[in-house]
């Protein structure tokens, strides 16, 4: 009789873990807007950029004494890549999803926690979400968005519209509005 309790009971905690982490992957309804709230973070750092000289990768010499290699626009560079895209993800942990209304919510940059108005630990679970949310992003999109970057096909004001309605259609515009694209079971 212990046994089946026990039994029941194992079940019983399965079934609960199941539904909590089922219930944590799919916690990102509107994957548009979190895909939004990346591409803003990526503005952000756009914007932040400064100008750059051209990497001088000439670092042997020839046999005349002439330096061999070459010369690289800083624009082009994979380094201007990677300083874009590494730690983009850890910064969405600065970002919490903010009920505006009944029927709406958005992403915002939590510039002071401890001044937030909402549940600290809802908010932090929200942060967290996102987090994971831009590496799925970044993953699917990331070959595709660093020859973007490379070709200086992505420019402030615009990289909403590369990662999200070209590259991941999170986001689709239909009739002059942006709509999200239900993924849900893409993640599970």
């Amino acid at each position: 009789m212990q046994e089946k309790t026990r039994l029941q009971r194992l079940r019983w905690a399965t079934a609960m873990i199941l539904l909590t982490s089922l219930a944590r992957v799919a916690s990102i309804d509107d994957k548009c807007s979190a895909c939004n709230a990346v591409a803003a973070e990526l503005e952000i750092g756009l914007s932040n950029e400064k100008p750059r000289n051209h990497l001088d990768l000439r670092h042997r010499l020839d046999s005349k004494g002439q330096r061999e290699g070459k010369v690289i626009d800083y624009r082009v560079s994979e380094l201007r890549v990677v300083e874009l895209l590494d730690g983009l993800c850890e910064k969405m942990q600065d970002y919490t999803l903010m009920k505006l209304d009944a029927s709406r919510e958005e992403w915002i940059k939590v510039k002071d926690w401890g001044s937030l108005e909402t549940d600290k630990r809802e908010a932090r679970a929200y942060s967290k979400d996102i987090s994971s949310f831009c590496g799925r992003l970044l993953e699917e999109t990331e070959d595709e968005l660093t020859e973007l970057i490379r070709a200086g096909s992505v420019k402030r004001g615009g990289v909403s519209k590369v990662l999200c309605q070209d590259l991941s259609r999170k986001c689709v515009r239909t009739r002059g509005t942006l709509n999200s694209v239900d993924t849900r079971d893409e993640e599970l």
